[in-house]
């Protein structure tokens, strides 16, 4: 405690020091320490503008939705596009081969019996 004391009083002696040293004290507080600090403003702001871009990218699927909602109740052959293209639904006289990009694991790494 006693080193603070000879810190300010050293402080207190120049001219205008003291008043520099508290200013730079409060601009610290405000601007990085304090819960409502620029530093943490400056966060919330980035962080509102991400969300905004997640509305708007929502926003943007509902109203590819509702169209898709509205299609689906006016022309029933789109039923049966969706149907064929992502449940590979068929009528009876069709064959479906489903084409796949994933790649195959090692067979050194599938332990399964009847893989082998």
């Amino acid at each position: 405690m006693k080193k603070v004391k000879d810190i300010w009083l050293r402080i207190s002696k120049v001219k205008g020091l003291k008043y520099i040293v508290v200013t730079f004290l409060a601009i610290l507080f405000i601007g990085f320490l304090d819960e409502n600090s620029v530093w943490k403003h400056l966060r919330n702001q980035q962080y509102i503008g991400e969300l905004k871009e997640e509305i708007n990218e929502y926003e943007e699927r509902y109203k590819h939705d509702q169209a898709q909602i509205r299609e689906l109740e006016s022309d029933p052959k789109s039923i049966e596009k969706i149907a064929r293209e992502r449940y590979f639904m068929k009528t009876d006289d069709e064959d479906i081969f489903v084409l796949s990009d994933d790649e195959r694991l090692p067979s050194s790494i599938i332990t399964n019996e009847t893989t082998e």
